[in-house]
């Protein structure tokens, strides 16, 4: 690997917590960079499962009281994830990827406005329990995605767990955060027994991850939550255009 190629893995690997924390979509980043740096599709997507992991973890950590607050529903949560995870992860090992990949635009197409419509759709639903029956299969979904593949996992997330018992935005994100841990073990588990990551750029970029997983949650709660919303909808708007144009 050239320097150039090394410092890109790098910022790629920083940045990508940096948007995971805040919102979601950091894996775009990283499976992007893997892929150009020669790596084949599925080693590239099984490695920046590993690469996205201690972002995952040190934005929990920030986030730790919003999450200790409902951690009932948390745990819930947290289960029906890890299940979702193993079917994903092992129907990645299991198949080939390029039929996936002709879904993927439409997923995340589906996963934006969904939560672009979140909140108004949340308010009609009151308290009835069918909201949070909803949200419970949508983030079982989200979770055989994130698995899977795991690109705009987190725009996903967002949107299912408005449906699952709602709350703000900082409660909604230190959840995604903690689930995409459970995720991500689950699928990097997986992925290291079939031997499809590739460790020597994983070395590369775990150390920037960790570091921007951390910054991400200091810059997300500093910004206003109107603000991350848009983002949110516009970082998912834009990947779905990347990956329709991709195919």
């Amino acid at each position: 690997m050239s320097i150039e190629i090394i410092c890109l893995m790098f910022a790629a690997g920083f940045f990508s917590a940096v948007v995971n924390a805040i919102a979601g979509g950091g894996t775009f980043l990283t499976f992007g960079v893997l892929t150009l740096a020669g790596l084949p599709s599925v080693t590239a997507n099984a490695t920046s499962s590993i690469i996205q992991f201690p972002g995952y973890i040190t934005s929990t950590l920030a986030y730790r009281r919003e999450i200790a607050a409902h951690w009932k529903n948390a745990l819930m949560l947290s289960l029906i994830s890890a299940v979702g995870s193993l079917i994903g992860a092992l129907i990645l090992i299991s198949l080939s990827n390029p039929t996936f990949s002709r879904m993927v635009p439409w997923l995340l197409l589906m996963a934006t406005v969904i939560f672009a419509l979140g909140p108004k759709l949340s308010r009609k639903a009151g308290q009835q329990h069918t909201a949070s029956r909803l949200g419970l299969l949508l983030q079982g979904l989200t979770s055989i995605y994130g698995g899977f593949f795991g690109a705009g996992m987190g725009i996903m997330m967002l949107a299912s767990l408005q449906f699952a018992g709602g709350g703000d935005y900082h409660y909604l994100n230190a959840l995604k955060n903690l689930l995409a841990i459970v995720i991500a073990a689950i699928a990097i588990l997986v992925f290291a027994s079939a031997g499809a990551v590739s460790w020597l750029h994983a070395s590369i970029m775990l150390p920037a991850a960790a570091l921007g997983g951390y910054a991400g949650v200091a810059m997300a709660k500093r910004a206003p939550q109107k603000l991350l919303r848009l983002l949110v909808i516009a970082a998912g708007f834009s990947l779905a255009i990347y990956y329709f144009f991709k195919g």
